[in-house]
């Protein structure tokens, strides 16, 4: 299926085209943000440079023919009635159209729903990790689509959280469809593919550059009415989310993380300038529905609830403080058992909660809740 008009497609074309101008660019990332905004002429003239009339000359000779696609690749354009409504509402430099891989159908679909973006650093720490999935696999059993690229870290734990609740995901790849995906996470973008989308603005064939990033993180945070940072430090790459989030004027949130953390510090930053503060996904939908969040239902229409918070409302007490303990910071055997009278019980209690998946071992044999890190259930 092609639903790309000629324009549209040149477009593609012509950024694949100038790369090597944009990658030059990419330090900039008001300026790269800029020329993405720029019609097709005026970004020829701007970073053409010695190629000017080269890219002239093959512009005006291009034919559609010249944009290879793959067989399970469709392409959608801003004249399509099926392109997002979240990046028609873009004032300017959304991008003009979109490679698509799980059907334009479906992405149109999940265009007209309500997103959220997790975002943050690729270095996270197992709570950063945890928080992420939690995040996710919250609103994604609320219904609420979760977009997000798919780069290390706190993109993939919040993609993997998502679709471990069934829910709907938007993956935005920073190359053409068919190079974009490494190795090591081939199974997560198939699995992403077959319930939600994957798109790309460049190309089949086109490989990623520095600018591809920004770029990618406009459409990521353009898509989303809400992008949500959990764990970043205070360098621009880790939080180049935000702030293109904040360029295009959407809701931002950020998840406190432990103060002695450096991958936190960003975070922290984001909330002391007013980026609004997520515990869980309780808050994340509060943002999203200002007060009104609606339940996930069943076949019948019946409202669900978490199994996990259901989990946690019947906890033996033993078992609820030993939880409560791990969330303060109280998270390896050792301090936990420090002082206790009967150092079993509690080596007991974590096997419980691990089993009843409620606590995850991260590196070191410390401990991580898996749902509710600041004691709020989601929904």
């Amino acid at each position: 299926m092609t639903g790309a008009c000629g324009a549209c497609l040149r477009r593609s074309w012509l950024l694949a085209a100038l790369s090597a101008g944009l990658a030059y660019q990419a330090r900039d990332r008001e300026r790269l943000l800029e020329l993405l905004a720029l019609g097709d002429e005026d970004l020829v003239q701007a970073i053409g440079g010695r190629r000017r009339s080269e890219l002239q000359e093959r512009y005006a000779r291009f034919t559609p023919e010249e944009v290879r696609l793959t067989a399970d690749v469709e392409t959608i354009c801003r004249h399509h009635r099926g392109y997002p409504r979240a990046l028609t509402q873009m004032s300017d430099g959304a991008p003009r159209m979109l490679y698509v891989s799980g059907t334009a159908q479906r992405l149109a679909a999940q265009g007209s729903e309500p997103a959220v973006a997790i975002v943050g650093s690729r270095r996270a720490t197992d709570y950063g990790m945890e928080m992420a999935r939690s995040l996710a696999r919250g609103l994604a059993a609320s219904g609420v689509t979760v977009a997000g690229g798919l780069s290390d870290g706190i993109a993939v734990a919040a993609l993997a959280g998502a679709l471990e609740a069934g829910g709907r995901t938007l993956t935005v790849m920073d190359a053409g469809l068919d190079v974009a995906c490494p190795a090591r996470r081939r199974t997560l973008f198939q699995r992403a593919r077959m319930t939600g989308c994957a798109v790309a603005e460049l190309p089949c064939g086109a490989r990623s550059r520095n600018w591809c990033y920004t770029a990618r993180e406009r459409i990521v945070t353009g898509l989303a009415e809400l992008t949500i940072v959990v764990e970043a430090d205070e360098s621009p790459g880790e939080l180049l989310g935000a702030h293109v989030a904040q360029a295009l004027g959407r809701t931002v949130a950020a998840v406190p993380g432990r103060v002695t953390s450096p991958v936190s510090r960003g975070t922290h930053a984001l909330l002391m300038e007013g980026a609004a503060l997520v515990r869980g996904p309780e808050d994340a939908l509060d943002l999203l529905y200002r007060g009104n969040p609606p339940r996930s239902v069943d076949a019948a229409g019946t409202p669900k609830r978490s199994s996990t918070k259901r989990q946690s409302q019947q906890l033996e007490p033993r078992l609820q403080m030993t939880l409560e303990q791990v969330g303060a910071g109280r998270d390896t055997p050792a301090k936990l058992t420090a002082g206790s009278a009967d150092a079993g019980e509690v080596l007991l209690a974590l096997s419980e909660l691990e089993a009843m998946g409620l606590l995850t071992r991260g590196d070191g044999g410390r401990y991580v809740p898996r749902e509710s890190l600041a004691g709020r259930a989601p929904l």
